[in-house]
């Protein structure tokens, strides 16, 4: 599923959906463009790495997680929160302390 070829107002909506029923996605491929951003949290010593995208007026915005491949995990100590970038990873979720999260597993990353 090809987010980059959708509006931004589509994109994000398809994102929403992604998030509200993630069943319907789950082992797709999924390629957006967005903005990076990261959260370390340090009483698990894990970073979490999302792309956010934003609707048409910028108003709004939605951010799936990503887990970078090997290929991708260097680049990503270089990464700031202003930059664009394109993932392409396969949609599945997880569950962590009780509750459901969604990923792009294995995400290959690059600068947009």
């Amino acid at each position: 599923m090809d987010l980059t070829k959708l509006s931004s107002t589509m994109v994000y909506s398809e994102v929403y959906n992604m998030m509200y029923a993630p069943d319907g996605y789950v082992g797709k491929t999924i390629k957006m463009m967005g903005f990076y951003n990261n959260y370390y949290d340090e009483s698990q010593d894990i970073t979490y790495y999302a792309c956010i995208v934003q609707d048409a007026t910028a108003c709004c915005a939605q951010g799936v997680e990503f887990i970078p491949d090997e290929a991708s995990i260097e680049l990503m100590d270089s990464l700031t929160t202003s930059d664009k970038i394109t993932v392409v990873g396969t949609f599945d979720t997880y569950e962590e302390n009780g509750s459901k999260y969604c990923t792009l597993r294995n995400a290959s990353v690059e600068l947009s």
